[in-house]
């Protein structure tokens, strides 16, 4: 697997192709979320019917359908957990945003910009809450422990995150450990509970490969912002460089970095508010001295590792469509 530069057209159909073997199962999410999250409350129900507008690809839920067909069945039951797994990324968008006091996402008005601050905080806890309910209903202990692992995971995450306080002593293995948190465990937890519901002998290798694909996933995220164009200025974004986020493109190039270009780093870290040119130089330092092209090689070697994973499940159409979700995951534009 290779990080390529296909087009968002394409990579919109290559989506369609992963989720074509379920597509009949994660048609009826959506349903399932509605079910699970309603609420006779208005304010409730109008920043419902905002974040269903949000509502992205339904990748995870895709890896918890395919997942569960790996054997040529899929129980009624992976549906709502698929429902399930997609509020709780809901939860963390919602919160993200709070945290970070977002006011867009995907090009949308985050809650927290549109509603309140303290609307974006008690929401998020209610879609966490609503998910909790729904698998207690259920009443899969296995599944809830898988789920409520990844949540506990993911919070921790962001509160070491947020305990950092020397940006630029971030190292990859630090950023590693904050990825698996942030990101990965819910991977894990969407393709264990998938297989769990309906191939559970494979369990093993799926959630493997869940923890890599999430990775991978995170990695090419994190190249986007110091790759992809704006379309108004021809240039990368720089977003986490402005909020002083410090990924693995960064990391690899501070290792190689002389002296005189770690001043230029520390000074846009420095600054509350860096402008635009100070984060175009400092795209331009990490590009120069290697980090992308390492960051590159980690998605690559992580994507890897997740084809590796499902080298003994049975081919299918569910193997061949988790097989095509790696090249998708770091191909990927938003």
């Amino acid at each position: 697997m290779t990080l390529s530069t296909r087009t968002p057209s394409a990579l919109a159909a290559a989506l369609r192709d992963i989720q074509a073997p379920v597509q009949a199962e994660l048609s009826q999410v959506s349903g399932e979320l509605w079910r699970i999250v309603a609420a006779d409350v208005p304010l409730v129900r109008e920043v419902q019917d905002h974040l269903m507008g949000m509502k992205g690809k339904l990748f995870r839920p895709t890896l918890l359908l395919l997942s569960s067909s790996i054997e040529g069945r899929s129980p009624k039951r992976a549906i709502t957990f698929a429902a399930v797994v997609e509020l709780m990324h809901l939860a963390t968008l919602v919160h993200d945003d709070a945290v970070d006091h977002s006011v867009l996402r995907r090009g949308m008005p985050t809650v927290n910009s549109l509603f309140s601050h303290q609307v974006s905080v008690i929401m998020g806890d209610f879609l966490y809450l609503r998910a909790l309910r729904e698998l207690v209903t259920i009443g899969d202990l296995e599944a809830m422990r898988s789920i409520t692992n990844a949540s506990n995971e993911m919070t921790l995450g962001e509160i070491r995150q947020l305990s950092a306080y020397d940006a630029l002593a971030f190292s990859e293995s630090d950023y590693e450990t904050l990825i698996r948190a942030k990101t990965a465990t819910l991977f894990m937890a969407a393709c264990d509970v998938g297989a769990l519901s309906g191939a559970p002998r494979y369990r093993e290798a799926v959630t493997r490969f869940g923890e890599r694909l999430g990775m991978a996933f995170q990695v090419a995220d994190d190249l986007l912002d110091y790759t992809e164009q704006q379309e108004m200025t021809g240039k990368p974004s720089g977003l986490d460089l402005k909020e002083h986020k410090v990924t693995l493109p960064l990391i690899a190039a501070l290792r190689e970095m002389p002296s005189s270009a770690r001043t230029r780093v520390e000074a846009l870290f420095a600054s509350p508010e860096p402008e635009d040119e100070a984060i175009a130089e400092v795209v331009g330092i990490v590009r120069d001295h290697g980090g992308l092209e390492y960051a590159r090689q980690r998605a690559d070697q992580f994507s890897r590792e997740a084809e590796e994973a499902l080298a003994e499940l049975p081919e299918g159409p569910a193997k061949a469509a988790l097989l095509d979700s790696i090249a998708y995951v770091v191909e990927r534009r938003w």
